[in-house]
């Protein structure tokens, strides 16, 4: 087993990193605890108000794939650049939506920018590290991104004493403008001498060959399984735990807030694990771990759901599984980029665009007969389940690691 020198990160390139990679927890945490709110002010059903959170996926997947090849051809920094600062005005605008059609086209454009912030930084630590350090960096990331689902709910919950879901919204715009400082921080880390020339056809020969590499794959979609049982838990626990007819213990708010960021710290405290471990044993133990791990929990939660009435019985297993994303997110993300090189910026956005599309589509067509804590359950069993089976056809493949990984 090889042992991999520790690396000295800079802290202002962790914590800027760390904060543009965290679009999508930001995006998607802070107006949380007010989706209920939100749906009984715009007078639309609780379906309307999490396809908001939908859009949101979907544009943040997209905005990847468009972003991601586009950096590999003109350097990271513009497109960041852009992308940061047309988040900060179409979440402005989601503050003054006058309604639900409207506000579901700005969360959509909202996500399309936020991709920027979210393929640059995964290119970026690709761009200056390699193999386990990488692995280490992205779980450094995870200590600082993992804030933003500790933070935002809290922040959600406790905004609401004096605002509505708007003034979250605004809220949400003032951290954009923050993220905008903190890339204007960042210099260029992709060469022009390293930069790939061409234009749709060229980009479409990129996509096609880093979409056929196993290497890549397998872990793609490990972590896209993986991360659709949280994003399941994002999309449905606000109605779930907070639905006082169903639930014994239902929390208000402000208590699903402090739930929620306790699932957070879960994060930040596997990261830390993952941090200091996969030097030792690799991010393809990790990830391994992360899936057993993900798929007890689920069904834990599930036996939860249809044996008992008490929120406790749903806390505990979800604590379990939202942690796991510490192991699976830095591990399976190292894993698929690392013997990507020059076309980290295209490979980092198809990584995107499996992770959100799974999380945009399933959660939706899961509630069409509507939001239960059986229904939630369902849907992350089985979810864990499919991650823990591509794991297995990956290790019995024998797909080659690459250089660099343990």
């Amino acid at each position: 087993m090889t042992t991999v020198p520790r690396i000295r990160v800079p802290i202002g390139r962790v914590l800027a990193l760390g904060g543009l990679s965290s679009f999508g927890p930001l995006a998607l945490d802070l107006y949380l605890p007010a989706l209920p709110q939100l749906a009984d002010e715009l007078g639309v059903p609780d379906a309307s108000a999490q396809l908001s959170l939908s859009l949101c996926m979907i544009g943040l997947a997209l905005g990847q794939l468009l972003v991601g090849p586009l950096t590999d051809r003109v350097g990271r920094r513009r497109p960041l650049l852009v992308g940061v600062a047309v988040f900060v005005v179409a979440t402005g605008l989601c503050a003054l939506a006058p309604s639900i059609e409207t506000l579901l086209v700005l969360r959509l454009l909202t996500g399309l920018a936020g991709g920027a912030g979210l393929v640059v930084a995964r290119a970026m630590v690709r761009d200056l590290y390699d193999g386990d350090a990488a692995a280490r960096v992205f779980a450094l990331l995870m200590l600082v991104n993992g804030t933003a689902p500790i933070v935002g709910p809290v922040l959600g919950g406790q905004l609401l004493r004096f605002t509505d879901w708007r003034g979250v919204f605004g809220a949400l715009a003032l951290i954009g403008v923050v993220l905008l400082v903190a890339a204007l921080t960042q210099r260029e880390t992709l060469p022009p001498a390293d930069r790939r020339a061409g234009g749709l056809r060229a980009t479409a020969v990129v996509l096609r060959d880093v979409s056929r590499d196993r290497t890549f794959l397998l872990p793609s979609l490990v972590l896209g399984l993986g991360m659709c049982a949280m994003f399941t838990y994002i999309a449905m626990g606000s109605f779930v735990l907070q639905d006082a007819g169903a639930l014994d213990g239902a929390l208000s708010p402000q208590t699903y807030a402090v739930v929620f960021a306790v699932n957070g710290l879960g994060i930040v405290l596997a990261g830390r694990v993952s941090a200091a471990l996969v030097g030792r044993v690799g991010p393809r133990r990790l990830v391994g771990a992360g899936v057993v791990i993900a798929l007890v929990a689920a069904v834990a939660l599930l036996v939860g759901a249809l044996a008992s009435r008490s929120v406790w019985a749903l806390l505990v297993p979800l604590l379990a599984l939202v942690s796991c994303t510490g192991l699976l997110l830095p591990n399976a993300t190292a894993l698929a980029l690392a013997g990507q090189g020059g076309r980290a910026g295209t490979a980092s956005a198809l990584l995107g665009l499996l992770q959100f599309t799974f999380a945009a589509v399933v959660p939706p067509l899961a509630s069409l007969g509507g939001v239960t804590a059986a229904v939630m359950a369902v849907t992350i069993v089985a979810t864990a389940l499919a991650a823990a089976l591509v794991f297995l056809a990956m290790r019995r493949a024998h797909v080659p690691v690459p250089d660099g990984v343990v």
